[in-house]
């Protein structure tokens, strides 16, 4: 149970390539949302994935994935029990967005945050 007595509500975010996911799951069995920006069209002309590519859109997608994906589950951000991220492999900015939402989410609202 949650803080207050309600289910579990974890947010996860995955963003270890060429997609930026996040998805709210409640007491780890229930999809509450899942939403994912792919980054195929980017990538394709090179043949492959390119880092730099990968990182800035990284960059630009994760807010608006985070807060669809909380949007979608019909909750608020103060909801969330814990967070769980991609630990790696990666691209160093979503690295640093990782770090510095940690430090935030903490500071703001407590919650939990696994790697």
């Amino acid at each position: 149970m949650g803080r207050d007595g309600r289910n579990l509500e974890n947010l996860g975010i995955e963003s270890s390539c060429d997609e930026t996911a996040a998805a709210v799951v409640a007491d780890g069995r229930e999809i509450l949302s899942s939403v994912v920006a792919s980054q195929i069209d980017i990538h394709r002309k090179y043949g492959g994935v390119v880092p730099e590519l990968a990182s800035r859109e990284h960059l630009r997608q994760i807010v608006p994935v985070v807060r669809e994906a909380i949007a979608q589950a019909g909750m608020e951000l103060s909801n969330v029990d814990a967070i769980g991220v991609t630990q790696g492999p990666g691209w160093w900015g979503r690295c640093w967005w990782e770090l510095r939402m940690e430090k935030r989410w903490r500071r703001r609202w407590g919650s939990r945050w696994c790697r």
